[in-house]
């Protein structure tokens, strides 16, 4: 038996694949990372449950994690140890349990896909996984796809979020629009690509890395959704240098270990009138003096990034 590092790439019912320098090994979680684990109450998910001090988590390895395996005389092997993490997206599990589910580790930039049209851009959930890559250290792009279908009735998404300080790539697989600056973005770095369900994420891929051939499906007509057509996370390198992390498209995201009053300092385009509050505990909703709503009310903010950021701090109280 000799042991190595190296970075999973792939999960896949419960089996990973961990790159190394030489070749990618198929890995089994080692009992000794299963130890403390716990099985979730009937009617929770089927999954097992990571207890770490009073953090639980769903998943105790993911896809960008580093690790440290051994590896058997048939070439498959064993993660033995989870190396520290220097950034991760997560999300709180679905379910009734409260744990973590860490989606993505170690990436330096999270792609958060959505499209002009078809389906309905979601701009809440837009705002959820930004505030989710300022809790977790990664670097937010928007990716604005789909901008074949863009009309003059279409919401200036790219304006509202570019006066915010994000990094807007407007793409469209069809057309090839904005392929190459995603390209060269990706290059040399590990990212993740996230966001609703039918956005185009699959058809991204397919473009920026030709002959990769994902499969890809379309908007329902029926429902306006999209349809998952990534089940399962798996990362793909690209011929420009880099590793891409392909996530399921997403319906429900609730942020994790984040404190209601420090929700404003995770809106760029909030935080720099925390200043000018009447009140230092101000919770910018219902207080009399609040710069923040000042500015809402001057269109110094954007009333819908304000809408969610209302939205998440009530959602965050009640969790509490």
């Amino acid at each position: 038996m000799t042991t190595d590092e190296g970075i999973v790439i792939r999960e896949h019912r419960g089996a990973f694949d961990v790159e190394t320098e030489t070749s990618v090994v198929v890995c089994s979680l080692r009992s000794k990372l299963r130890k403390n684990l716990i099985y979730p109450e009937r009617g929770d998910q089927h999954h097992t449950v990571e207890k770490v001090g009073l953090i639980r988590v769903i998943n105790p390895v993911t896809i960008g994690d580093r690790v440290r395996i051994s590896k058997q005389k048939d070439d498959t092997g064993a993660i033995e140890e989870v190396l520290p993490r220097r950034s991760k997206l997560s999300r709180k599990a679905p379910g009734r349990r409260r744990v973590e589910q860490i989606m993505i580790a170690n990436a330096d930039y999270l792609i958060i896909v959505l499209a002009v049209k078809n389906p309905t851009p979601n701009i809440s959930m837009l705002n959820r996984l930004l505030v989710a890559a300022e809790a977790g250290t990664l670097t937010p792009v928007i990716c604005l796809n789909k901008m074949d279908l863009w009309t003059l009735e279409s919401p200036d998404i790219q304006k509202t979020f570019e006066d915010v300080g994000y990094r807007v790539i407007p793409t469209s697989a069809h057309t090839g629009q904005g392929i190459e600056d995603l390209r060269n973005t990706l290059a040399s770095r590990i990212s993740a690509i996230s966001g609703p369900s039918g956005v185009g994420k699959t058809s991204l891929l397919n473009a920026l890395q030709p002959g990769l051939g994902l499969k890809v499906r379309e908007v329902s007509l029926s429902t306006g959704k999209g349809r998952h057509t990534t089940t399962y996370l798996a990362g793909h390198k690209l011929d420009a240098g880099g590793l891409v992390i392909d996530t399921p498209g997403i319906r429900e995201f609730s942020l994790w270990d984040i404190r209601p009053e420090e929700l404003p300092e995770m809106f760029p385009d909030l935080s720099k009138y925390l200043h000018t509050c009447k009140y230092h505990n101000c919770a910018h909703i219902h207080e009399p003096g609040c710069g923040i709503k000042d500015a809402v009310d001057q269109g110094l903010i954007s009333p819908y990034r304000y809408k969610s950021f209302v939205e998440l701090y009530e959602e965050l109280k009640e969790d509490e």
